[in-house]
């Protein structure tokens, strides 16, 4: 393999969120407030488990690190973009733009993985309960949350190393507001069969994979929720999954309208639009999701509240 020369580029330009730069104070207003929510909201959710030893279970395990992801991938890439926002400075080195790829392909797809994780979780507590305790172990718990680590972050650098290869004469201006895999491709100017090739075979089976293993849970918690017979335990077994389905398609929607569309619809404007969904408002939107439809983690959330306001007071 040929690899670049790391001197034809030195940095990129990044175009932003919209191409009109009046609306740049109150995108920066809007997308500061989204990025503080999204921190404060997942660093609670965080807190609050971690805090409370009832809630030491599988689901809330992976709950928590579902919060850790959603505040990695949004960091990724919101604080470079708020700086751009704030300045006339536009740019990015080429070293931090492959760090910036790097680190939000692998948090992209951790999250694709663990949202299938989730899902079996949900599938093994619904379809066999007696079991549930047994087969969710903490050792399984673990080892699926680190191989899923291994496999995101391997399949980042094989695609950052990929993105290396290329040399970029086109041009310098990346047509989003972040490192984005696809905008790179665009602006260079070797072959980048290879790249395609991997996107639309291993990242697809990366994407897809889990999403059908998250489908096929769900038929068969359907299936069981179904044959239940009393219309209180058919919502009650409900409620415990609607949190997790309702993530699953705010996130998922975007990554399938995004990848998977036919490219005579393409248009980056609506790129950007999926990408501050996934990105941005998914991540942000989570812990509310979670906390407003899950009465441990409001009663959790309400006790600790108390006790904040309580030593305030003292």
């Amino acid at each position: 393999m040929e690899w670049r020369n790391q001197t034809e580029v030195i940095e990129f330009i990044l175009e932003g969120p919209t191409d009109h730069e009046e609306l740049n104070n109150l995108l920066f207003v809007v997308f500061l407030a989204m990025y503080l929510i999204n921190l404060l909201g997942n660093g609670t959710m965080i807190t609050v488990i971690s805090g409370n030893s009832k809630l030491h279970t599988p689901m809330y395990l992976f709950l928590c690190f579902l919060s850790f992801v959603d505040m990695s991938l949004t960091s990724v890439t919101v604080p470079k973009m708020l700086s751009n926002l704030a300045s006339n400075k536009k740019t990015i080195s080429f070293t931090n733009c492959l760090a910036q790829l790097y680190f939000f392909v692998g948090f992209t797809v951790e999250e694709c993985i663990l949202l299938s994780i989730m899902a079996y979780d949900r599938y093994v507590a619904v379809c066999n309960p007696l079991h549930y305790i047994t087969i969710m172990n903490r050792k399984l718990c673990l080892s699926m949350l680190f191989a899923s680590l291994i496999i995101s972050f391997m399949h980042s650098l094989l695609h950052t190393l990929l993105i290396y290869r290329l040399s970029f004469c086109k041009s310098h201006k990346i047509e989003h507001f972040f490192c984005d895999y696809t905008p790179l491709l665009q602006i260079s100017c070797t072959d980048t069969s290879i790249n395609e090739l991997m996107l639309f075979t291993e990242t697809a089976m990366l994407v897809m994979v889990p999403f059908l293993i998250i489908l096929i849970s769900y038929i068969n918690i359907i299936k069981t929720i179904l044959k239940i017979q009393s219309p209180g335990g058919r919502q009650k077994t409900f409620s415990t999954c609607s949190s997790h389905f309702t993530v699953v398609t705010l996130f998922y929607g975007s990554i399938l309208f995004m990848y998977f569309r036919p490219s005579s619809s393409y248009s980056m404007e609506k790129d950007k639009i999926a990408s501050v969904v996934y990105n941005v408002l998914s991540p942000m939107l989570n812990p509310f999701i979670y906390s407003l439809r899950n009465r441990d983690v409001k009663i959790s959330l309400r006790k600790a509240l108390q006790s904040k306001v309580t030593c305030s007071k003292e």
